[in-house]
């Protein structure tokens, strides 16, 4: 059984990468699901985690900023630049547990924020490295190791705050002038 904190973890990592369109809105009820197995409970996470797949596409757009919240993890709006950096955490988490090589976390990277996220620029890089190996001097072995190392970097980063979502006025935010 997951302790609760990595649950948490694991759900505001899979929040993250919905927000971004790199995973599947189902990945996040299954997260959910999760968090409930590991002793996480409010009503919030109870009702994402009880949507079907069919469910989840429709679903988890409005249940999940209410069920980040009574967790007290953040919900990320869906293309906000401290998303994508949330998802570049994320995803740098996901390989150094095992679930991506270096070759592809560098290539889903790129894909997705391509040379644009400040935070992610030197691993585009390195996927730029990955594809010019022929005509290059260093070996996989040590872009490997690189990419090791920014991925341990931007795992430890520390957490963006959200970006606003309400509008002027709202609480938590200065009135319009």
């Amino acid at each position: 059984m997951k302790s609760t904190e990595a649950a948490a973890i694991a759900l505001q990592d899979r929040a993250a990468l919905w927000s971004a369109g790199e995973i599947r809105a189902s990945d996040v009820v299954d997260a959910a699901c999760d968090a409930l197995v590991a002793g996480l409970d409010t009503p919030g996470l109870r009702v994402l985690a009880a949507r079907t797949r069919a469910e989840a596409d429709y679903d988890v757009h409005d249940l999940l900023p209410t069920a980040l919240d009574e967790l007290g993890l953040t919900f990320y709006p869906v293309a906000s630049e401290s998303g994508q950096a949330a998802a570049a955490r994320a995803l740098a988490r996901r390989m150094l547990a095992g679930e991506l090589t270096p070759r592809e976390f560098t290539f889903r990277i790129h894909q997705r924020f391509g040379h644009e996220l400040p935070l992610t620029e030197r691993l585009a890089e390195l996927d730029d490295e990955y594809d010019i190996f022929e005509y290059g001097d260093r070996a996989v072995s040590q872009v490997d190791a690189e990419v090791m190392a920014e991925a341990h970097r931007l795992a430890a980063h520390p957490t963006a705050p959200a970006e606003p979502t309400g509008t002027p006025g709202d609480a938590g935010q200065p009135p319009a002038r």
